[in-house]
């Protein structure tokens, strides 16, 4: 059977820790993660062809399932335009184009410039950069202070490794020079648009270095290092664009160091305190002060203010609320805005000069809005972005003086109304008692008589929150009779950093009973059965979903595992994998804690497959994942295939992508409508 180890590996592979056992390991399908075996690539492409004699039966629901996501999508369309400097940027669409265009007008007015204007400046044709190349992604686009200068960075490999380039957008966007190789997302100008600050990763991928490009000479100077490998670095310039700020950060600690604008020479000097374990903290910029947010004695954070000229004197401004979780803190010339979290949803608070609070009123009780597209400091206005799983984003200008919103625009769903539509929150209870919150999306015609198709998604990881936005693609499965569900399991950060805490590390195994209690409830609440039920996991999502499956292959009738963390123990047991040595603060060191590897090895999902029917698995990776290696679904689906039965187990590989997957909105469709076809035959409803 296609999947099962077709030879002995080259040798056996033994835990680098086996003195914590009685007996040592091996791991016949090891040989799965070298990249450059052919066999290993052969058994990618076997699995993909195998995958698609498998679903060979679904290809009409998927071409209608492709047709629909592609009708849903607007050709011909046009962001909101922002204000910066002298100009309006934005970025718009063409029929059939794979990319987007960015562009800009000259501001005559404090009027959004009108579609079509003649003087309109392109700076960057996506579709022209992506031309020939496998993977296109962008992830550095950054225009200079004055307007002059775009850095612009490409990745074609789907490694989130990105080539730098310049652009002079007063010579007509011609190039200024090839630029940097290798860098990671983001980086900074400095004010006089002469230096860009940019970081660069180490072996094992973890962004460790921030460095100055001079335009001038070409040369590259380093500004600062990150020894310690939990550790990861950024460069952003303040909203005020007076200052650079170096984070160095890990999953649990932070520490901040700032570059005047105005000097990029001058050697970073440290923000504060140097970094103490567990405190994390957010700094930006407002006139003669800096704003932190830290959770220094306070899980929820609080927020103070330090003087440019002393930033280890901190003021508190907003208190510890244990009920509210504060996100971010952005600054502007005369008004702060803190982004929260309390009871699962989000919030924007204002804070005026006089410590005066507002707090923004939104309607639906379950909902998502958080702040978008505020480039200028100086500004009266708020761009605010707002979803629901049943309302299509709207981006609205929210006004400091009056309080009012002004929509600027609603995103337009072709034949999509919304009165067909309900969303709610249910609540499970896991076995040691907690509830457990679940945002819900079904057409108002369901019945709930246990006979619907249902979709279960997790995530759970990183006190990372799945709020309840909205997502097209939801309803090819909810028009055709599906519930679709989220767990917002322990582990994730929809109820605050306590409910992160009790869902890492040696608590992991809550994410997994609380996802297993939420697939009961949906089967008690009766919204679907057992055999209708499809959980679906991504990245740290399928880790989840994986481990369910060994305790409870009977609550699902399918699982998709995207790009899914299922082989944690190896992973964590090799500090030269991607991500390794900081996700020991998620999960802790198995190298290090004989008790914390005998806790991974008790929910690993791929070393927990048993001799058991198992529902049907789809598993999807990508060859250039940067995050989570291909070889783990490898190594897992080949391993259930060797030991379970049920299934079809089915693997496909994107031989082309990263951890992201296939670039190009209608090119991602096709892959999407695979997945989605596959999810409803699995429950039973693909008709």
């Amino acid at each position: 059977m296609v999947g099962v180890a077709s030879r002995p590996p080259a040798g056996k592979v033994i835990d680098s820790i086996s003195e914590f056992h009685g007996d040592a390991r091996t791991d016949p399908f090891a040989w799965l993660r070298r990249d450059d075996d052919p066999d290993t690539l052969l058994f990618l492409r076997e699995n993909n062809a195998y995958a698609d004699r498998m679903t060979a039966h679904l290809a009409p629901l998927r071409d209608r399932i492709q047709e629909e996501l592609k009708a849903r999508i607007v050709d011909a369309d046009m962001s909101v335009p922002i204000r910066k400097g002298g100009w309006w940027y934005y970025g718009r669409s063409e029929p059939g184009a794979e990319h987007g265009i960015r562009c800009r007008v000259p501001a005559v007015d404090d009027r959004p410039p009108e579609p079509g204007r003649d003087d309109e400046q392109i700076l960057l044709d996506e579709n022209t950069l992506a031309a020939g190349l496998g993977h296109y992604a962008l992830g550095v686009y950054d225009v200079s202070p004055d307007g002059r200068l775009l850095a612009y960075g490409v990745d074609a490999r789907g490694d989130e490794r990105f080539d730098i380039g310049f652009v002079d957008l007063e010579a007509g966007g011609s190039p200024v020079r090839a630029g940097i190789t290798g860098a990671y997302y983001g980086g900074a100008w400095d004010a006089a648009g002469e230096n860009y600050f940019y970081t660069t990763v180490d072996g094992v991928g973890r962004p460790c270095q921030v460095w100055r490009y001079n335009l001038a000479t070409a040369y590259a100077t380093e500004v600062y290092t990150e020894p310690d490998d939990r550790f990861w670095v950024t460069a952003d310039l303040s909203r005020s664009e007076r200052f650079v700020f170096i984070e160095s950060h890990s999953p649990t600690t932070s520490e901040v160091r700032f570059v005047p604008a105005t000097a990029p020479a001058t050697p970073p000097r440290l923000f504060g305190h140097p970094r103490s374990d567990g405190v994390e903290l957010l700094v930006e910029h407002q006139g003669d002060r800096f704003l932190v947010l830290h959770n220094t004695d306070a899980p929820n954070f609080v927020l103070s203010a330090a003087p440019v000229d002393d930033t280890a004197a901190w003021s508190t401004l907003l208190s510890h609320d244990p009920d509210t979780r504060l996100l971010t803190v952005d600054a502007f010339r005369d008004h702060v805005v803190v982004q929260t979290r309390s009871a699962g949803r989000r919030g924007i608070t204002v804070l005026d000069h006089d410590g005066n609070r507002t707090g923004l009123p939104f309607a639906d009780a379950v909902h998502t809005a958080h702040l978008t597209g505020n480039p200028t400091y100086a500004t009266r206005h708020l761009r605010v972005a707002y979803s629901s799983m049943a309302t299509p984003p709207a981006i609205m200008d929210y006004d400091l003086d009056t309080g009012e919103f002004a929509v600027r625009k609603r995103t337009t769903v072709p034949g999509f109304d919304p009165a067909r539509y309900r969303q709610s929150r249910e609540w499970a209870q896991a076995p040691d008692g907690t509830p457990v919150p679940m945002s819900i999306l079904c057409r108002t015609d369901l019945p709930r008589d246990a006979t619907a198709p249902g979709v279960l998604e997790v995530y759970g990881a990183y006190e990372h929150a799945v709020d309840a936005d909205f997502d097209l693609s939801r309803f090819s499965l909810v028009d055709r009779g599906a519930v679709y569900a989220i767990a917002h399991v322990r582990g994730g950060g929809e109820l605050g950093p306590a409910w992160h805490q009790s869902g890492r590390r040696l608590a992991k195994r809550n994410g997994i009973t609380d996802l297993l209690a939420c697939a009961a409830r949906l089967a008690e609440a009766g919204w679907t059965a057992p055999g209708r039920l499809v959980a679906l996991g991504a990245s740290a999502g399928g880790l989840l979903v994986g481990a369910a499956a060994n305790t409870a292959p009977h609550a699902f009738a399918g699982i998709v595992a995207d790009v899914p963390f299922v082989d944690p123990l190896n992973t964590l047991l090799d500090p030269s994998l991607p991500l390794t040595v900081t996700d020991w603060d998620e999960l802790g060191n198995p190298l290090a804690d004989a008790d914390v590897y005998a806790y991974i090895k008790s929910y690993s999902p791929y070393e927990n497959v048993r001799q058991a029917r198992y529902p049907a698995i789809l598993a999807l990776a990508s060859h250039h994942d940067a995050r989570v290696g291909y070889h783990e679904p490898a190594k897992w689906i080949a391993k259930l295939r060797h030991l379970a039965s049920g299934g079809p187990f089915l693997l496909r590989t994107d031989l082309s992508a990263g951890h992201g997957g296939r670039s190009g909105r209608y090119e991602a469709l096709r892959d999407l409508s695979f997945t989605l076809a596959w999810v409803l035959d699995a429950a039973g409803a693909a008709a």
